[in-house]
């Protein structure tokens, strides 16, 4: 549950406030918790389906198997994640930079990027030479991840100002075309936040009893992110004015020294810092295994597949998400996770959906211990919000989801000539 918190409520908060203006953008939190509790859902009664390792690449493979999908899914899946792995994990390389700035005041825009660069090159060149402790280190970034958010969340319950926390603008809830994209990125925020809810499924193999342990995990982790979201949101709004919040570059740091003094926002900027770099280090660690292991089976572009010829790593595909990744961190914090979740909708999510349905209707075959309970209705509500966070997301991003699959259509025609002349062969 790390990654689903890690530092992500500490530099989308003020992201969060922009977004409708005002404290109401708390809604985003609690509908965003509905949608992730419904699509975890559809993610249980795949994984209990088909447990292993591989999670959406597995589902979308063995679903569609017997049909041209089966090939052209799988695939784009590891191409939009070629596209979309390095934008969340330069997120991160963003919000370290965005947290640096507590101690190096007056941080132009220009030096932000650069330090952001610096860290992703340092976290490519740490694992370029076999620096791979992430045992430990996930252990640390767990004890970390709680000592801040349990520091923030109790200090804002001793120091809550509800006239603070709910001092709503004028027509705050009043229904209108900026009130629902706003609602929309919103709602994007908080599963962006959320994103891990389904790491168990990545695992299901290694799971005892998945039909039961799968969905009550994904439960558990959805509402107690969520509810720890919402929390460290409305605990600092409850003592920093929501219109300060909103412009703060690291608003978490801002209200420790409000309320305990300039060791305490030190403090904390500290332990923010090491969890975002401890948190994207396993995440390069993790995402640059994927497009490997695909190429390994023969499902991905072979040249992903090299390991190095001493260190026996994947090398090639550590490269390209660590210099995507090094690179996406130039951009804007609102840009790059817009661009995430953008490409990870239509494939992973939205795609998965139908594989639901598919699976119910033409694969008797495939045997599913667990079901969604109440089918159709939560594939339903996940399938609406997913295509209404889509749609509000912002002309730019919406083409560039449909931008990704193009480009993966393509990539998998030269991809798919490529593996038939070497089987002619």
């Amino acid at each position: 549950m790390s990654n689903m918190v890690g530092i992500g409520p500490f530099i989308t908060i003020p992201l969060l406030l922009a977004s409708m203006g005002g404290p109401q953008a708390l809604l985003g939190w609690v509908l965003g918790a509905v949608l992730a509790l419904c699509d975890g859902l559809i993610w249980a009664e795949l994984a209990a389906a088909m447990p292993g390792a591989g999670g959406t690449f597995v589902y979308l493979l063995e679903a569609f198997r017997k049909t041209r999908l089966g090939r052209v899914l799988p695939f784009l899946f590891i191409w939009q994640f070629i596209f979309s792995g390095p934008l969340e994990i330069a997120s991160g390389y963003i919000g370290f930079a965005q947290y640096f700035g507590y101690f190096w005041r007056g941080m132009d825009p220009l030096h932000t990027r650069i330090v952001g660069l610096l860290v992703g090159v340092v976290a490519v060149v740490l694992l370029y030479r076999g620096i791979t402790a992430i045992g430990k280190t996930v252990v640390v970034l767990w004890a970390g991840m709680l000592i801040t958010v349990g520091w923030v969340i109790v200090t804002g319950l001793f120091n809550f100002n509800p006239e603070l926390a709910f001092e709503f603008p004028p027509n705050a809830f009043g229904f209108s075309t900026g009130f629902a994209m706003g609602l929309g990125s919103a709602m994007l925020l908080a599963m962006y936040n959320c994103l891990g809810y389904f790491g168990i499924c990545n695992v299901g193999g290694e799971v005892r009893n998945p039909e039961r342990v799968i969905p009550r995990s994904i439960i558990i982790s959805v509402v107690a992110v969520s509810s720890i979201n919402f929390c460290i949101t409305l605990s600092v709004i409850g003592v920093i004015p929501w219109r300060e919040a909103m412009n703060s570059s690291y608003v978490a740091s801002e209200f420790m020294e409000r309320i305990y003094g300039g060791w305490a926002g030190s403090a904390i900027t500290v332990l923010i810092l090491w969890s975002a770099f401890s948190s994207v280090f396993a995440l390069l660690l993790g995402y640059s295994r994927i497009p490997y292991a695909a190429a390994l089976d023969g499902h991905f572009f072979r040249v992903f597949a090299k390991l190095h010829p001493r260190s026996e790593f994947p090398y090639i595909s550590l490269l390209v998400v660590g210099i995507l990744s090094a690179a996406a961190s130039l951009l804007d914090l609102s840009s790059v996770i817009s661009a995430l979740m953008t490409a990870r909708i239509l494939i992973q999510f939205i795609g998965q959906i139908f594989a639901v349905h598919y699976i119910r209707k033409h694969r008797p075959d495939i045997e599913r211990p667990f079901r969604i309970w109440l089918y159709p209705i939560p594939s339903v509500i996940a399938l609406l919000g997913w295509v209404y966070i889509f749609a509000t997301s912002g002309i730019t991003f919406i083409l560039y989801g449909f931008a990704t699959v193009l480009a993966g259509l393509i990539a998998y025609a030269i991809w798919s000539r490529q593996t038939t002349g070497r089987q002619a062969i």
